[in-house]
């Protein structure tokens, strides 16, 4: 094979047209077959298998650096850069699913958070003007559906501005994000896709230049880069070019030569060019082509020759969300829905299949969509945006100026909260309880299973004077949790034994953690330590019942799936405080530090945020309270 002899970008030079070709089909079923044993991004990857090793043939990585917007199509550079071994590919020690800087000086750009790549461009081609790096070259791949978010133009806008600053932008057009790509510019795209009389022209000549002894590749050469006033006679692309950027294409993303071609010349042109690469995400393997949702973005384990899911799993959050809003929307009119490219993933499909004219996708714009919901809103709609919670970070400006400001009822669905694990730290959902914490009059719940999932979107979509917020984890939802009762706006899970007038632990449960916590509140009291479990439901604002109930115990802990700065606990203890209730609060969740990729139980078992390493800390704590030192131990906790 191939394959087995690329150790490095540089193995590439020596292989013919056709090895090239060879090679291109090796990949994409060495990327099938690996894939499909351990889940991750197998669309866009077989989409890029040809412009990647373009890329690689014409750019000398890593002293030039070749970049990759939001990186789920960085499994092929992996490949060519020595990484061929994705046994355990997104698993605790493998590698991982996006570039990563421990794994290789060939990757760059760790954060996986789409439409940033340009500003990273930009950024590296200013630092090689400054520092006199002439024969250092930047290649930035974005696709289009990353051409919809605000970064991606702010940055054009200033890649535009220097002329003479050489950088090569790689529009990948397969015209889709996750799902198709929307709005004007995918239009836009959509008129350089179809008016394709340019390359033809080309290709037509092409063999009969080429064939021309002497001056023949010269004046292919020469056509193919040609200026402005023949290319718009063909093909409108004047949009890249009135910006102040040289313009090539639309070039075929699996043809290895025209791609070369069109490259070179991008490299030698002394200012910004665009190159646009026409490719089809999922190529060569036809359940992905064949899958219309989203071309197999993502997949888990799947039969390599179906393409269909190895196992079945139960109702995951997002289905039972889907579910409820496709409810909601029946019974209110007012009720419409907002996804920054991202329908399917974010459980809105069923909704916008049922209530067409009440979905709006925004593109990879969550800033936008935060402030459109805010119109929304006054305009008399009740919006529900959902959105990835590590994708709400970006538009925190919005949901704090334009919605809260202006009491405007909008709903923020946060999926994938908490721990996600085998994405790595960028998709943490651990950030969004403590930010939030901020922001006045904004509500937010966290429900611990699909029964207070469906009530509180329910309770969410009911105010009408400030935003709401709804998180919820990843994967399977787990069992419903009944209550035993209720004080104040508080569900209780776990009471003492009725004989214990004072208990020693309030045990705050936040969200999906309640069966942890009800687990802890078990081998507490195989330590004799009594304790009472409540789900606050509601953790901003914090409920006025809680601090008196707190004064009726000893210690107060509280143990939630998000940041412990500025988290729940932090706005607890804050709530304590105020209130001039003086009881010892511990509070667990998650450290400062980006976790790296690893199954959820993984990392959970790594942070210490599990029953038994919470119960153990407990313990010790209560041994303090009555009396005992460090070097007196309570007992084990098993």
């Amino acid at each position: 094979m191939l394959l087995t002899r690329i150790k490095g970008p540089r193995d590439l030079d020596r292989l013919s047209q056709e090895e090239l070709n060879q090679l291109a089909a090796e990949i994409r079923s060495f990327l099938v077959d690996a894939v499909s044993k351990t889940g991750g991004h197998l669309g866009p990857n077989l989409g890029v298998v040809e412009l990647t090793i373009a890329l690689h043939r014409v750019f000398d990585s890593p002293k030039d650096k070749v970049l990759f917007d939001t990186g789920h199509q960085a499994y092929v550079h992996k490949l060519l850069t020595g990484r061929q071994d994705f046994g355990n590919l997104r698993s605790k020690g493998g590698l991982s699913g996006y570039p990563s800087r421990a794994e290789s000086d060939h990757d760059v750009i760790e954060n996986s958070h789409a439409s940033t790549v340009l500003g990273w461009a930009d950024g590296i081609a200013k630092a090689n003007e400054v520092l006199g790096r002439e024969d250092h070259h930047v290649a930035a791949v974005i696709g289009d559906g990353a051409l919809t978010g605000g970064m991606a133009w702010e940055a054009l806008n200033n890649i535009a501005a220097a002329k003479d600053r050489p950088l090569v932008i790689v529009v990948n057009d397969n015209e889709r994000s996750y799902g198709p790509t929307i709005g004007g510019l995918a239009n836009h795209l959509a008129t350089l896709r179809t008016t394709d009389g340019y390359e033809r022209f080309l290709a037509r000549g092409k063999d009969l230049l080429e064939r021309t002894p002497v001056v023949g590749r010269p004046l292919y050469e020469t056509l193919h880069g040609a200026k402005k006033g023949l290319k718009d006679f063909i093909a409108p692309q004047g949009m890249f070019e009135d910006l102040g950027l040289k313009y090539i294409g639309p070039i075929d993303g699996h043809d290895i030569e025209a791609l070369e071609s069109a490259l070179q010349r991008a490299k030698r042109f002394s200012g910004p060019v665009i190159v646009h690469c026409l490719t089809q995400k999922g190529r060569g393997y036809e359940p992905a082509v064949q899958d219309e949702a989203d071309r197999f973005h993502a997949v888990g384990v799947i039969h390599p020759d179906t393409g269909l899911p190895v196992s079945t799993d139960a109702a995951s959050w997002t289905s039972v969300f889907a579910d409820e809003m496709v409810k909601l929307g029946k019974e209110r009119k007012d009720i419409v829905a907002i996804t920054a490219a991202m329908l399917q993933p974010v459980g809105l499909k069923k909704f916008a299949d049922a209530y067409p004219d009440r979905i709006f996708d925004v593109g990879i714009a969550e800033q936008h969509g935060a402030t459109s919901a805010a119109g929304l809103a006054t305009g008399g709609a009740h919006p529900v945006f959902a959105v990835y919670a590590t994708f709400l970070n970006r538009a925190f400006d919005q949901v704090l100026m334009d919605v809260a400001l202006h009491k405007c009822g909008v709903t923020f669905v946060l999926d994938r909260a908490g721990v996600t694990g085998t994405d790595g730290a960028s998709h943490n959902g651990m950030w969004d309880m403590s930010i939030l914490q901020v922001v006045p009059g904004l509500r937010l719940a966290a429900p611990r299973d699909a029964e207070q999932l469906r009530a509180q979107l329910n309770e969410a979509v009911l105010v009408k004077d400030a935003p709401t917020v709804v998180r919820f984890s990843k994967g399977v939802v787990g069992p419903a949790v009944p209550a035993v009762g209720r004080i104040g706006g508080m569900d209780v899970l776990r009471t003492p034994a009725p004989e214990v007038t004072h208990p020693d632990v309030l045990l705050v449960s936040v969200g999906a953690l309640a069966p942890m916590c009800l687990e802890i509140a078990d081998l507490l009291d195989k330590q004799g330590i009594s304790c009472t479990v409540v789900d606050p439901r509601w953790v901003k604002p914090v409920d006025e019942a809680l601090a008196p109930l707190a004064d009726q115990h000893r210690v107060v802990v509280t143990v939630e799936d998000n940041s412990r700065a500025g988290g729940v606990g932090s706005a607890v203890a804050q709530a304590l405080r105020d209130a001039g209730v003086d009881v010892p609060l511990r509070d667990f969740g998650i450290p400062q530090r980006f976790l790296d990729h690893a199954s959820r139980k993984e990392v959970m078992a790594e942070i210490g945020l599990t029953a038994p390493d919470i119960a153990r800390q407990v313990t010790g704590l209560v041994a303090k309270l009555d009396g005992r030192y460090d070097n007196e131990p309570a007992a084990a906790v098993d």
